[in-house]
């Protein structure tokens, strides 16, 4: 008993003004609403019981519940005053021996056809009268149910009434009446509204009957309190330095930069070089560079995007052998292999589909014309970089992400150094399980695909391999060119811990706010 009494000591040591003022408010009371509490607590507002009340709820005092009601009101008031436009020509066919063309009803009833449009299809609706034909006319006839309904108010009429004096809860409207009401244009209006109610636990009942005084303590030692030695005279409130705190909502990098920041750091800590390239490319160094063949499934519009351009593409980009004729070196290995000593594709290349340009499918294009540029080896570069595919949007897919790029050239390298490079960058990742499997690649033989082990299943996040000569021969590189191209949203996916890659780009704050720094 002695413990208890000295955390009900501590915690009621530890309590703010305005808590105090709350239990003290709720200590006979069963439940309270919170603008209740406002009066018999004393608040000035309503916000500054709930602010009390959160926190009394983190130290175990308060339980908050809540009910979420709602509230239906009268759009126009018109059907209050003048009744539903089906009441009232059924009111006039009543006086009217039980039968009125539409043109009398426009006429004589003052009836707008709007209004007559809306009535005959409620009045059929509600079985109150029949449409007939006759004589090139159109009449509108009562029919029994409509006859006993005259002068007497439907159940979507009373709710109407009603609503004309006050709100109700949609709960109280019979289910089948307030669907007929949501689906009239502006018959009704409706607002969700949360009914919250505060209550007392047992501790902070205890707490409450412990005998709290209400008397201002100090919070924050001031430098003013200090020079003039007021904090002697003053009684500072005892902090709980374990009590729960919300997390600043402030401003912080998108987790997905995060992790091409930390990928680009292990490239570099790896000793490689980032290098960039352009959205627009021509086919030539896309796929024709590349030892594509021009009627590759790749090149279709179904995987491509193709552009429109204000000006034609410069053939030779960023290349600064400006002397070189693209179209003949690449038309020379696509037909016969050029002097690579390969057979080439056996077809007629044609310059007009090299000339075509699309946004880049992959970021190849970029170390590709790097080799053009710098032939001579040790060659270590990376890029990651924006690529488009014409894709559907599902969980696994974008048309628009992000590829992790990379070559390594140099005397001697083979696929046991490709594999090790895949391995050690994948374990600076986090992930120690990888597997390799035999893959194709037009432009690297042999090829490579790379999978890691997740959440107990394996994830395919990339290819590797060599490329082959057709490929590098004409940038005049003798030596192997190790090359991979690998997906950084799947990655992120598996780090981020997310099951759909569109979470990635979504503005989901909540998350943004509580994604770990990685």
């Amino acid at each position: 008993m002695a413990g208890q009494n000295e955390d009900i000591d501590r915690i009621r040591e530890e309590l703010s003004l305005n808590e105090k003022r709350l239990l003290l408010a709720l200590r006979d009371e069963r439940s309270l609403r919170p603008d209740k509490a406002v009066r018999k607590g004393g608040f000035s507002k309503e916000v500054e019981v709930m602010n009390a009340a959160s926190w009394l709820r983190s130290k175990g005092l308060v339980k908050i519940s809540e009910e979420f009601l709602r509230r239906i009101s009268l759009g126009r008031r018109t059907y209050a005053v003048s009744g539903l436009p089906e009441r009232r020509v059924l009111e006039y066919l009543a006086k009217h021996d039980g039968a009125a063309s539409l043109e009398e009803l426009e006429e004589k009833g003052k009836f707008s056809r709007q209004e007559i449009g809306i009535a005959i299809g409620w009045l059929n609706r509600k079985r109150w009268a029949r449409v007939r034909k006759e004589g090139g006319q159109t009449f509108l006839v009562m029919t029994e149910t409509g006859k006993k309904m005259s002068g007497k108010k439907g159940e979507d009429e009373k709710i109407i009434d009603i609503l004309s004096r006050k709100e109700m809860d949609a709960g109280d409207i019979p289910a089948d009446v307030l669907k007929d009401l949501k689906g009239r244009k502006d018959v009704i209006t409706e607002r969700e509204e949360v009914l919250r109610r505060l209550e007392l636990t047992d501790l902070g009942r205890k707490v409450a009957e412990s005998g709290l005084e209400l008397k201002r303590e100090v919070t924050n030692l001031t430098s003013e309190m200090m020079r003039s030695g007021k904090w002697k005279d003053v009684e500072f409130r005892r902090y709980d330095v374990n009590t729960f705190a919300t997390t600043p909502d402030s401003g912080r990098v998108h987790p997905l930069t995060h992790i091409i920041e930390r990928i680009r750091r292990i490239f570099l800590d790896m000793g490689f070089s980032e290098i960039t390239g352009n959205y627009a490319e021509l086919e030539l160094w896309n796929m024709d560079a590349l030892f594509i063949p021009q009627d590759h499934p790749a090149r279709e519009e179904q995987d491509t995007f193709y552009i429109r351009t204000v000006s034609p593409l410069d053939p030779l980009g960023l290349v600064e052998d400006k002397d070189m004729d693209p179209y003949e070196l690449f038309a020379s290995v696509h037909e016969n292999g050029g002097e690579t000593g390969s057979t080439g594709w056996g077809y007629r290349w044609s310059k007009e589909k090299a000339d075509r340009a699309i946004l880049r499918t992959h970021t190849t294009v970029n170390t590709i014309r790097y080799c053009f540029n710098n032939p001579k080896p040790p060659i270590k570069v990376f890029s990651i970089e924006k690529v488009f595919r014409n894709e559907s949007i599902d969980s696994t897919h974008l048309p628009e992400f992000h590829q992790i790029e990379g070559i390594l050239v140099e005397e001697g390298a083979s696929m046991d150094m490709l594999v090790g490079l895949l391995r050690e960058f994948y374990a600076r990742m986090g992930f120690e399980d990888i597997r390799v499997r035999p893959g194709y690649f037009p432009y690297t033989e042999p090829s490579l695909e790379v999978d890691v082990h997740f959440n107990g299943k394996w994830m395919e996040l990339g290819g590797a391999g060599i490329f082959r000569p057709e490929v590098t021969q004409p940038a005049g590189i003798d030596d192997p060119v190790l090359a991979w191209g690998l997906g950084l949203e799947r990655l992120a996916m598996m780090v981020l811990g997310r099951k759909d890659i569109r979470d990635l780009y979504i503005s989901d704050m909540d998350w943004l706010r509580s994604a770990p720094f990685v």
